[in-house]
């Protein structure tokens, strides 16, 4: 197949340009951060070791927690799949994150493994965790990530956006327009990979707005009745009621933590800017407990997490 020609007037780099990835995976693997188009959205990559970097890129603490990015097929190499509730087979955690790579960007939670490098872990309780943000199996993103992982190894993952520690405000949406992003994080040595047409992305994911991904947690598993729960830890781009779904056709409930109450709400740049997908209003899912979907019973009370 012959290579595109580039335009004069577009010196972007684009996601669906193979010299483009290239290039953008050698700049990573040198250790600068590129910001790339994700899913529907655009989020900001990095070698691991580059967690402290991304951090001050975006003003947040140096030391903040990062998350790992990953192909699909490389998902359950971070975690410690020996470490599982004992209800959470390695087999129905496979089966789990192929359901959710194949819907979209999510996002998934559970004990780390000895591997992954302490600024990328998190305590949850007595569970050291690590957190994987995957763009989606149909996201071109993918060939990016696989081409990063290859030369850097394992991958930092954030979103590309200010802290709201610079903002000041209570929360800092994620963007999903290139423009907005390059001015909002001009003056930082970064890279951009940009979607070809920002519009063609969103469509791949129908069920998706434009915001973070939603994030399951397997290590907080629960069983109630012979049936085992996962928990919802971030109520983002893909619905709650959409997650309960999916893992009720596994046969698998859902229950909702504490941080996942409020669904996130969508950047919006200017009136009418909102791609219609986001123009209906998040539900917000207040539910302590089970998640329940029309016709499905739900979880029924008296849920007991589940040991190793």
């Amino acid at each position: 197949m012959p290579r595109e020609a580039r335009t004069p007037a577009d010196d972007r780099l684009v996601l669906d340009r193979p010299d483009d990835v290239a290039h953008a995976a050698r700049l990573l693997a040198d250790g600068v951060p590129v910001a790339h188009g994700f899913g529907n959205i655009y989020a900001l990559t990095a070698r691991a070791d580059a967690v402290e970097r991304v951090n001050a890129l975006k003003g947040r603490p140096r030391d903040q927690t990062g998350s790992l990015t990953a192909p699909s097929g490389q998902v359950l190499g971070a975690f410690d799949l020996s470490a599982l509730p004992a209800c959470v087979s390695p087999s129905l955690l496979a089966d789990v994150v192929d359901v959710f790579c194949a819907l979209g960007p999510f996002g998934f939670r559970g004990p780390a493994a000895a591997h992954v490098p302490s600024g990328l872990t998190a305590l949850d309780g007595s569970v050291t965790t690590a957190q994987v943000i995957v763009p989606g199996d149909a996201c071109p993103s993918q060939r990016f990530l696989a081409a990063a992982s290859d030369t850097a190894g394992l991958l930092a993952i954030s979103s590309a956006n200010r802290s709201r520690h610079v903002t000041g405000e209570g929360d800092a949406p994620v963007h999903w327009r290139a423009d907005a992003l390059r001015a909002e994080l001009a003056g930082g040595v970064l890279v951009l990979l940009e979607h070809r047409d920002e519009a063609v992305a969103r469509a791949r994911f129908p069920r998706h707005t434009t915001v973070s991904t939603t994030i399951l947690a397997f290590h907080r598993a629960e069983r109630a009745h012979g049936r085992v729960h996962l928990r919802l830890e971030r109520h983002g781009s893909l619905a709650a009621e959409e997650v309960a779904r999916a893992l009720a056709a596994l046969d698998v409930g859902l229950t909702a933590g504490p941080r996942a109450a409020v669904r996130l709400a969508p950047r919006a740049y200017d009136p009418g800017s909102q791609p219609p997908a986001d123009r209906r209003p998040a539900r917000a899912t207040t539910m302590a407990g089970s998640i329940r979907v029309p016709g499905s019973p739900g979880a029924p009370r008296g849920t007991r997490r589940c040991g190793r």
